[in-house]
């Protein structure tokens, strides 16, 4: 792997690249990066960003210099030692798949050249890794899918999405947090809600988690949905493991 690379961003940011690849490993030396940083208790750092390959690190200029957090940051970046990309959470999220809820799973299925219930199977045998949150709010850009399931993108994309559909696009899959346009192929659907501004934790996730997806029946969503409205609803939540499963 490369030498990290510091990188004004503004006047009261700077970035930190380890790569220019998606990668789990170089995922982890970002996140690890961001965890050194909050434990290291140093003053003047606002706020740290995750993606992919690169930690933003937004500072106050009035408590400390650029060249300062440079020569700090570069000491943490270089000596991170291996991060260990599966620490995070396993956060088991709900998915009735199908039907109502995943009307383009027949399509998924065709192009894969196997049953519905077999695409099922697959999309729900991983601890996708979440490698960064955006594009919305609790949205989870997720690593290891199945390349067997893969399935090219709409053409045209809808116009709306609902709240929590369970979709693939391409070589990736996701949830929409909130109602949204998109251009996914929706397989399912999730009763719980990854992003709610009214709770403590408005984000169910966050990245270096690994989310599971659970299918559930329509019977078992429904009353899953109920609690969640109402707020009486926790997603399942266990310790730390690897893309493929227990």
């Amino acid at each position: 792997m490369q030498e990290p690379r510091i990188l004004m961003a503004g006047d009261s940011a700077l970035t930190v690249e380890f790569g220019n690849e998606i990668s789990e490993e170089i995922n982890g030396k970002v996140l690890a990066l961001g965890r050194a940083l909050r434990q290291s208790g140093l003053k003047g750092i606002t706020e740290t960003i995750p993606t992919y390959r690169s930690l933003l690190i937004c500072y106050d200029p009035c408590v400390i210099r650029y060249s300062s957090l440079k020569r700090k940051v570069s000491r943490l970046a270089n000596h991170l030692g291996s991060a260990a990309s599966g620490a995070g959470r396993i956060v088991e999220i709900p998915v009735c798949y199908g039907g109502e809820f995943g009307e383009d799973l027949p399509d998924v299925a065709a192009h894969a050249g196997m049953a519905e219930d077999d695409v099922v199977r697959i999309h729900s045998s991983k601890n996708y890794l979440i490698y960064m949150l955006g594009f919305l709010p609790g949205f989870a850009y997720l690593g290891g899918m199945d390349p067997r399931i893969a399935t090219p993108r709409l053409k045209t994309p809808r116009v709306k999405i609902p709240a929590g559909s369970v979709a693939i696009g391409g070589e990736q899959t996701g949830i929409y947090p909130i109602a949204s346009p998109g251009g996914w192929r929706l397989i399912g659907s999730t009763p719980v809600k990854p992003y709610d501004p009214n709770r403590e934790d408005p984000i169910l996730y966050r990245a270096g988690d690994r989310i599971r997806f659970v299918p559930v029946p329509r019977e078992e969503y429904l009353r899953i949905h109920s609690l969640s409205e109402k707020g009486e609803y926790q997603c399942v939540v266990r310790e730390g493991g690897s893309s493929d499963g227990d």
